[in-house]
């Protein structure tokens, strides 16, 4: 299936210059949202995940049915303030400041095995924050899965080390 074509393009938002991937349309539709919910599913299924994570928000909407197929628990990552008990934190570098990620202190218990899901691979700087969170408890990375991959903005290179699927590319804008 191509994938591709459930994928809107829409220039200048969220600012001029941009030209954002919306997965929205992708998600509406039924056949290819479980086709690419599929394709992270049998990537996943000779790792040995005991836990899917996701960060907020359409890291849970990647993550969940993952989670669910595999019959492992999620675990989301989300901004802080969001998270109602104990939280560990990772503060990271966006194009205009710095933002922080958390998840709960007792979502992961030490040596399980962990994929990471999200909807884009873009600068690197959300999963690189996301598996600092998972491997501060203890968790291993087992692989980092995604429906899209930006390759003219690098973020693979800022995850050199980690087995990374991606079910689209996009090679420039």
């Amino acid at each position: 299936m191509d994938l591709k074509q459930y994928i809107a393009i829409v220039p200048n938002w969220p600012k001029d210059g941009v030209i954002f991937k919306d997965v929205t349309p992708l998600m509406n539709d039924g056949a290819a949202f479980k086709y690419a919910t599929d394709q992270i599913v049998q990537y996943a299924k000779n790792k040995n995940i005991d836990l899917v994570v996701g960060p907020e928000a359409r890291g849970f909407i990647i993550g969940c049915p993952v989670a669910y197929e595999l019959g492992v628990g999620f675990a989301p990552v989300r901004k802080e303030g969001k998270l109602p008990r104990e939280t560990i934190r990772a503060e990271y570098d966006l194009e205009y400041g710095k933002a922080v990620l958390t998840i709960h202190k007792d979502a992961i218990k030490p040596g399980q095995r962990v994929l990471i899901t999200d909807d884009l691979l873009a600068t690197g700087g959300t999963m690189q924050a996301t598996i600092k969170l998972v491997e501060e408890l203890g968790g291993v990375v087992a692989g980092l899965a995604f429906l899209i991959e930006l390759n003219y903005l690098h973020g693979r290179e800022k995850l050199q080390g980690y087995d990374i699927l991606t079910l689209m590319k996009y090679e420039n804008e």
